[in-house]
């Protein structure tokens, strides 16, 4: 399910922006698609612009009855009356989305210790220290079962010590739940830390539900800012 608000605080109507020949949008539901690692695909939106743009080119799109805080409270909505086992919150604004990563998200839920594994998430190593130090790019630090610890848009780790090796996480905002878990997330109320930090995903860590999180290889450009989206193009041209 690819969560597609249409008003985005940073970079308003980003997804109806066009990245070669495509709007941003229309990248990450082809490519979430041309994994063919799932039963269907849906966008979930509150935008009649964008529930045109996927209908128009024969998507699967449905509309958002209510206001949403976040795209897992947004995907949990449409969720809730489908009978499906797993749920992957592919952001709307992933336009490089490919099925390695995914496969790689979904293979953490199978076998008897995947019983236990009611979300996973996805994180790449980030070595530029300028984007470490953006706060644009959410960080994460994990312990050694790789379950998430915190995530923050300040530096995590800080380098207090310059003489140890800290490897530095970002975080993908590429998802897998449990469906009840999604649906347990949308019943608890916004907790201090997501509040403060604007990131959804910690409603999860202060209500005591692990995430694990995965390593990936680079997923591409997440469009958060113009900035981005020319990266985004550059990248697009490159291929």
């Amino acid at each position: 399910m690819i969560p597609a608000r249409y008003a985005a605080s940073r970079f308003p109507a980003k997804l109806m922006q066009l990245l070669g020949d495509k709007t941003v949008i229309r990248h990450t539901y082809d490519n979430t698609v041309a994994t063919a690692l799932f039963d269907e695909v849906w966008v979930v939106t509150d935008s009649d612009i964008i529930y045109n743009e996927i209908r128009s080119y024969g998507g699967q799109v449905v509309m958002s009855r209510k206001e949403h805080e976040s795209g897992s409270d947004r995907i949990a909505e449409a969720a809730a009356d489908m009978d499906v086992d797993l749920i992957v919150n592919v952001q709307g604004d992933e336009p490089f989305v490919k099925r390695e990563p995914l496969q790689k998200l979904l293979q953490v839920f199978s076998g008897g210790p995947g019983e236990q594994v009611q979300v996973a998430s996805l994180m790449q190593v980030l070595k530029d220290r300028q984007l470490i130090n953006d706060p644009n790019y959410v960080k994460v630090a994990v312990d050694r079962q790789m379950n998430a610890l915190l995530f923050s848009r300040s530096v995590i780790p800080y380098p207090r010590n310059q003489d140890a090796a800290a490897v530095y996480y970002e975080h993908i905002g590429v998802y897998a739940f449990r469906k009840q878990a999604l649906l347990d997330f949308t019943r608890w109320e916004m907790t201090p830390l997501e509040a403060a930090e604007k990131i959804e995903c910690l409603r999860y860590l202060e209500n005591g539900v692990p995430i694990k999180m995965i390593v990936t290889d680079y997923m591409g450009v997440e469009i958060d800012t113009p900035e981005d989206l020319a990266k985004a193009a550059e990248l697009l041209q490159s291929r």
